[in-house]
């Protein structure tokens, strides 16, 4: 079928002016975008004069198991995107040995999620990818090996360096994932068991990625007072293994170290001097989310989850890791003391009896039951099997605008999509839309637009994806700018956003006049 979308206002997602245009496209490919365009069509749609561009990436989605429940994320599609990058932070779905499920699914629960209507029988990509196929989703999906699951493959929850036997299971493992079409390799250098690697074992990973031309992908070790030292740590890597670097959600973790940023900026400016392909993505807002183990120090996560709980049952253990969490000089990604406990909110509980702390910071619980903070959030993580979501409130907005305006920075939703959300899930592209476009001017609507297509699209290797040109996938967003805004909020998340008219998939209308259509079956599980 041949379609036209005629009286557009088209921007194209190379960051060029728009223009009054039109933009045609048969099955699944773009065929022409003029400002006037000749030929018969079988269907038209007429935009109104409205924002015509790509559909949009985003390059951190946490959408990995929800991707295996449902066809259709609705947040994502009411926010214009077409196009998921899943296997962020080094641990997900996928390669899953089967001896390690249950605990597994205790590790990334507070992350990614829990469910008994999948199967967990992902020893490798090829299955998983075989299960996203056949929930016939309405988005595309892509996949980065994850760094944490390669290590699980080969070490279990070791907490030790690896050995060079190890290193060489693990380069094994992630060329098995590369070639059978993961787009790169990521890694959480915060999580179990990403936060046990050496530099070196990440170094002969990248090597790897370097060979097929992918993208490692990485939520750096320290995001708060140590975030110099975590960039000079990622220099030393990519210097080393030439690999493309893109940063997961750059940010500066905690107010008081928002002035490293210039120093930190200084780093990326290098890296680009130097010939090394550096990108970074970003959600707008200056509050973060997490699953609460996170907060736990990492020496007491050596084993897995069901390994830190029963340290949090020992007192002696207790105590010692209270002490940590509590001691400001602490060598780790501490959210306590960069956030401090007025600053951790609960977002996401399994029990219905525990319900009642969604909404609540660890402050607000531990006054509920009687005790200080931290024995709060460690009983909730105890009762809750370590399944437990939380949203940090960490920086201030100038830093936050600081960020976007790099060229080296794209949008993502780093969306948890589980419980009462962090409101990025539902908002994120509309948000930068609606405030930093619309309201203050911040950025020019090209730029925006080109942050979350065309940018966001060639910082990982989409070469099909992102723009509207002649020969591209058809993935195409209709949007109201004098409309397009986020709705919620930390209260009340779980409100779609508004302003986005038509999101199309391959050629296929997946929201429209009509409203959003589950079964389009038009996305694919992106490989290369």
């Amino acid at each position: 079928m041949k379609t036209i979308i005629r009286n557009a206002t088209v921007v194209d997602g190379t960051g060029a002016p728009r223009f009054a245009g039109e933009v045609a496209f048969e099955d699944d490919c773009i065929v022409a975008v003029g400002p006037q365009l000749s030929g018969s069509f079988d269907r038209e749609i007429d935009a109104g004069g409205q924002i015509v561009c790509p559909g949009f990436i985003d390059t951190h989605s946490h959408s990995d198991l929800f991707a295996l429940c449902q066809s259709a994320i609705e947040p994502k599609i009411y926010q214009g995107i077409t196009t998921d990058v899943l296997g962020q932070d080094g641990i997900s779905m996928a390669p899953l040995p089967k001896q390690h499920v249950t605990a597994w699914r205790q590790n990334i629960g507070g992350l990614e999620g829990d469910s008994d209507e999948i199967s967990w029988n992902y020893p490798t990509v090829k299955e998983y990818f075989a299960a996203l196929r056949s929930q016939k989703p309405c988005q595309n999906h892509a996949y980065l090996a994850p760094h944490g699951n390669i290590r699980l493959e080969v070490m279990g929850f070791s907490g030790e360096h690896a050995t060079e036997e190890q290193l060489c299971a693990m380069e094994q493992v992630l060329r098995r994932e590369l070639e059978a079409g993961a787009i790169g390799m990521s890694s959480g250098l915060i999580y179990i068991p990403c936060v046990y690697a050496s530099t070196e074992e990440l170094i002969r990973l990248c090597k790897v990625v370097h060979e097929y031309d992918k993208v490692f992908v990485v939520h750096q070790r320290f995001e708060g007072k140590r975030i110099i030292e975590s960039m000079q740590e990622l220099k030393k890597i990519v210097l080393a293994s030439g690999v493309r670097l893109h940063i997961s959600h750059f940010k500066m973790l905690g107010r008081e170290f928002e002035s490293k940023r210039q120093e930190a900026f200084a780093i990326l400016d290098e890296l680009r001097q130097a010939g090394i392909h550096v990108s970074c993505d970003q959600y707008p807002y200056g509050a973060g989310s997490t699953m609460l183990a996170g907060c736990i120090p990492p020496w007491a996560h050596v084993g897995g989850a069901g390994e830190m709980l029963k340290r949090l049952r020992d007192p002696e253990t207790r105590e010692k890791i209270k002490h940590d969490i509590m001691y400001t000089d602490t060598v780790w990604d501490n959210f306590v003391e960069f956030c401090t406990p007025d600053g951790i909110m609960v977002t996401s509980v399994e029990s219905e009896k525990n319900q009642y702390c969604v909404g609540k910071t660890i402050v607000e619980i531990g006054a509920i039951r009687g005790c200080d903070p931290i024995d709060a959030m460690m009983d909730l993580l105890l009762e809750e099997d370590n399944k437990v979501g939380m949203v940090e409130f960490y920086g201030t907005e100038e830093c936050v605008m600081d960020i976007m305006k790099r060229p080296e920075v794209n949008i993502c939703t780093d969306g948890l999509l589980g419980g009462t959300p962090h409101p990025r899930v539902y908002g994120a592209f509309p948000r930068v839309l609606g405030k930093y476009v619309r309201e203050k001017q911040f950025l020019t609507l090209e730029e925006a637009v080109h942050k979350m297509t065309g940018k966001a699209a060639d910082a990982m290797r989409m070469t099909q994806r992102g723009l509207l040109q002649p020969g591209k996938k058809a993935d195409i967003v209709i949007f109201d700018l004098e409309t397009i805004t986020d709705v919620g909020d930390f209260i009340n998340p779980r409100q779609l956003a508004r302003g986005v008219r038509q999101v199309i998939v391959n050629g296929k209308a997946v929201l429209d006049e009509q409203g959003l259509h589950a079964d389009a079956a038009s996305g694919e599980v992106l490989t290369f």
